[in-house]
């Protein structure tokens, strides 16, 4: 069930030069929800979450976090509003450990020494919190399976307890099996964060999501509930 407003984006424009990625682009996100974005190659989903998560600064509009404007300079702004991204491509080092790769950038140091106990004891607490089991922390990353692997790089985004979980095609590069497990993951997480999915897996979307926002050429064009949409129609509302 979907509970109060944590993000509003009012009348959001973004161009590349000649290049118009998003236009008064109006959304919002609310606690306990997955709103899954779809829309063709260059539609402007990507740039919306990146936008969101202050990789990228906005041409024009607003946006409030908490009902409360907000401007975002860097990541590390987003960060400090609690929004963490998880990409399409793991963003993992194989050669490192599970623990290690949940604190990838973020670790946990003592006059430069890594507080390693520390950090497994956060690892556990965390994977004891979401009830998902990684049995061996000190294994590589690269024996893992597919899924495993962006279960840890969602763990690590919420390791430092995000209001917000922005999804950039996450399960695309996963078999059929393993991106029905990260789903269904994600799916029991949503009672204390908002996420924005972005994905092409349609019968993924309508299975999932909670709200389905269609982009086509940088703007919104439609919005479904998922009970009332279908893959056909999804297709041609991209494309008309």
């Amino acid at each position: 069930m979907m509970g109060d407003e944590i993000l509003r984006l009012e009348k959001i424009s973004k161009s590349f030069g000649a290049i118009q990625a998003l236009s008064d682009v109006d959304f919002t996100l609310y606690t306990g929800e997955i709103s899954a974005l779809v829309g063709d190659n260059a539609a402007g989903k990507s740039t919306l979450l990146k936008l969101v998560a202050g990789i990228y600064g906005k041409d024009e509009g607003k946006m409030f976090l908490d009902r409360e404007e907000v401007e975002f300079k860097s990541p590390m702004d987003a960060r400090r509003g609690k929004i963490e991204m998880v990409f399409q491509d793991f963003m993992l080092c194989p050669d490192l450990d599970v623990t290690s790769n949940m604190f990838l950038g973020k670790e946990s140091t003592a006059l430069q020494v890594l507080k390693r106990k520390e950090m497994e004891r956060m690892v556990k607490s965390k994977l004891e919190e979401v009830k998902f089991d990684i049995p061996f922390l000190k294994r590589k990353v690269k024996f893992l399976s597919g899924g495993q692997q962006q279960m840890v790089g969602i763990l690590r985004a919420l390791l430092f307890e995000p209001k917000i979980l922005l999804l950039d095609e996450p399960t695309a590069s996963l078999s059929a099996s393993a991106s029905m497990q990260v789903m269904e993951f994600l799916r029991k997480l949503r009672e204390k964060i908002g996420m924005i999915y972005v994905t092409h897996d349609l019968p993924s979307v309508i299975k999932y999501s909670d709200r389905i926002t269609v982009l086509r050429a940088g703007k919104i064009v439609a919005e479904r509930k998922p009970s009332e949409a279908d893959p056909i129609e999804l297709v041609r509302l991209m494309r008309l």
